[in-house]
């Protein structure tokens, strides 16, 4: 039986009718990443903290579940390079890992706390302290401890200084997995105690394949829609997911458009449009497009002089910067959105 996908009590980050990255036992595309793994297992030199970084929706959190049960299920320990690290989804510690029981299995993420409407901003250093208590017990069967972080940018600094203390004197036999969109981001303290490992964004045949796998509706969409959202996605999964939604890919043409002919009327109703609370997803996808026809003009144009690049290169840098202050300061929305089109009509 396959795993029963994300129901109403939905996590951060989480899509509603997908599997969940603790449920999930299939890795595409991330073979180099689980060979270093596999290497360190069966070499007996496992680091006890790795920072799995990378773009959203690449596979990170479902590698570190699948390192978690193959260790809790201690498959191939001792017995030279493990050649895979599956568990069977019906083996015992695969299902517990699933419903986040294992008793030597903790994850520290944002949650709903009981009782409470909303999911907090951040993982507050109370949850660090709860989670992380499993380090200070014996380990229920002499095995390893494990705790993953998903994500590490959503660390406050108390949170965050909570788990350097462990990771700078971690217990025997525990291992630190932490999940990480943007490594740079993160304490240098944390950075310099963990092993780093860089995932790939996966490739768009990897994409389709995925989206081919997570069944309907997602799977139900033709094969030149799934390959559309492939592409555009820059090897996210959770990218093209979005972007097999109609107003998405709507929205995706119209901002296209605008940056090939911009209209100033459009633009400021689309920035209206924009900055209603409902349309946070949508909001994403317009600045994930105008970063993508930066990116997409920077190398069609490498055989111009250096200074036409710097500007594209520094119009997406200050989007970038805008759209991060927005969102730290909750500012209206309205300007970052006239500053797109005006970033770009000024670089060209």
């Amino acid at each position: 039986m396959p795993p029963e996908p994300a129901g109403e009590d939905l996590e951060p980050g989480e899509v509603p009718g997908l599997t969940r990255p603790r449920a999930q036992a299939a890795l595409i595309g991330q073979e180099a990443a689980e060979r270093a793994f596999r290497e360190a297992i069966g070499a007996g030199r496992l680091h006890h903290a790795w920072l799995l970084g990378g773009p959203r929706g690449i596979g990170k959190a479902t590698l570190a579940y699948r390192v978690a049960r193959h260790l809790l299920a201690q498959q191939g320990t001792g017995r030279g390079v493990p050649e895979t690290l599956a568990v069977a989804p019906g083996h015992p510690v695969a299902r517990q890992v699933a419903m986040l029981s294992h008793p030597n299995l903790v994850v520290l993420r944002r949650q709903r706390a009981p009782g409470a409407k909303t999911v907090p901003t951040q993982i507050t250093v109370e949850a660090a302290r709860r989670a992380l208590h499993l380090f200070a017990e014996t380990s229920a069967d002499a095995g390893y401890r494990i705790c993953i972080v998903d994500c590490a940018e959503e660390l406050n600094l108390a949170s965050a200084n909570a788990l350097l203390k462990l990771i700078e004197e971690p217990p025997p036999r525990s291992l630190f997995l932490i999940v990480s969109h943007a490594p740079g981001r993160l304490l240098p303290t944390i950075r310099s105690r963990c092993r780093r490992l860089a995932l790939r964004p996966l490739g768009d045949a990897e994409v389709v394949r995925v989206l081919q796998g997570l069944g309907e509706p997602f799977a139900a969409h033709p094969p030149e829609v799934l390959a559309r959202a492939a592409r555009l996605s820059e090897g996210s999964v959770a990218r093209a997911l979005g972007l097999l939604d109609p107003a998405t890919l709507a929205l995706v043409d119209e901002i296209e458009a605008l940056l090939a002919a911009p209209d100033w009327r459009r633009v400021l109703a689309l920035a209206e449009r924009l900055n209603s609370r409902d349309a946070d997803a949508l909001y994403e996808t317009a600045l994930d497009t105008v970063q993508r026809h930066l990116a997409a003009e920077i190398g069609r144009r490498l055989t111009e002089p250096p200074a036409r690049l710097a500007a594209l290169a520094d119009a997406s840098e200050r989007i970038a910067r805008a759209a991060r202050e927005a969102a730290t300061y909750n500012l209206d929305r309205r300007p970052v959105i006239l500053s797109l089109f005006e970033e770009v009509a000024a670089a060209r």
